[in-house]
């Protein structure tokens, strides 16, 4: 089975808070320049800035723009070294970033709101996936067509942050998710799903929506509702530095942010060459190329949707931003109403398209 992807534990986000709180806020030194290899695609001779980066999870193709842009060699034409650390269960993305072991990371935007309004320096560079990716799952013999006919059963997905989009969903339904349905727990797999432990679950479209269907599900059994389409879809995966690094580091912030979106353009129009990518990445054994591809596919409909352009790509749209803030709010994701015009660094992005 796949492990799904999370974005970061609340919990131990406010223990970082707690142990950053007599931690100086004085701007940080450049990163610091290793040689050039001789491979590498920038000016012969010129040093390159070593660049960590820090994924919110294991190699995979839900970073495929990233692992493209280093192997591409978009990263070295920046004039950087680019190192991307794998994420995990136990990584808390925003902690590796404040304390400097990451310099950009991806995490998503709830995590990053709720990091914010604990007092953590963190900002957006830019916005890689531009719709939810979650779905609510049935099995069609539950006769489950419409979310009114949730009412009564049993409906899982991730806690931490990961539950204020499905609780969202079934108050625009009519639904108390109080007192109408019983939340329950879900795990890092599709088990409770496939045991008939839930009626609904809560899968990703990239992941766990597939998982399903290579279990030997047809699409045709299963009932599907987006979360997005309901109008009530939070931003997910979004690029994030420390403030004092950007205000240190702009002109080395821009080039990250332009390499990377120029990987994730490779990347959309060049798939089975970047699944190739990823795949040598990847820990063996974890995972299938058919997996992958799939992956892939359905990531790059979230990064650019229809009708955006490659320049668009990791653009801030403001009313998404804004649902996604207010959600929060809603549900005492964030305890106070998020500044939007701080936690987003738009001159980055901005100047990275140029």
């Amino acid at each position: 089975m796949y492990k799904t992807l999370k974005p970061g534990l609340l919990v131990l986000v406010l223990l970082v808070v707690t142990m950053l709180g007599a931690c100086s806020t004085k701007s940080e030194p450049a990163a610091e320049p290793v040689a050039a290899s001789s491979g590498g695609a920038g000016e012969a001779d010129q040093p390159l800035t070593k660049v960590k980066i820090q994924l919110k999870w294991v190699p995979q193709a839900q970073f495929a723009g990233i692992y493209a842009a280093k192997e591409k060699g978009f990263f070295a034409d920046e004039g950087i070294d680019a190192e991307i650390i794998p994420g995990g269960p136990d990584i808390v993305i925003e902690q590796q970033v404040v304390n400097g072991a990451a310099d950009v990371g991806i995490t998503g935007v709830d995590s990053l709101l709720v990091s914010r309004d604990n007092g953590l320096p963190l900002v957006s560079l830019a916005q890689i996936s531009q719709k939810s990716s979650y779905r609510l799952i049935a099995k069609k013999s539950l006769g489950i067509t419409d979310p009114a006919q949730m009412k009564g059963k049993k409906v899982s997905t991730w806690f931490g942050s990961q539950q204020f989009q499905v609780l969202a969903f079934m108050e625009k339904n009519g639904l108390d998710p109080k007192k109408d349905i019983e939340l329950v727990k879900q795990g890092f797999t599709m088990d409770q799903f496939f045991n008939d432990q839930v009626d609904v679950a809560t899968a990703t479209i990239y992941n766990e929506y597939h998982v399903v269907l290579e279990s030997g599900t047809k699409e045709s059994d299963l009932d599907v509702f987006n979360i997005e389409d309901a109008g009530v879809g939070m931003l997910e995966d979004t690029l994030i530095a420390k403030k004092d690094w950007v205000d240190s580091n702009r002109e080395l912030a821009v080039k990250v942010t332009r390499a990377i979106l120029k990987g994730w353009n490779y990347a959309i129009d060049q798939q089975d060459e970047t699944v190739d990518i990823v795949m040598s990445n990847v820990t063996d054994g974890s995972t299938t190329r058919e997996h992958q591809v799939t992956m892939l596919e359905e990531i790059a409909k979230l990064i650019r949707p229809e009708g955006f352009t490659e320049q668009q790509v990791g653009s801030f749209v403001d009313e998404s931003f804004t649902r996604t803030a207010d959600i929060a709010l809603n549900y005492g994701l964030i305890k106070k109403a998020a500044n939007l015009d701080e936690a987003l660094e738009k001159s980055i992005y901005e100047e990275a398209v140029k």
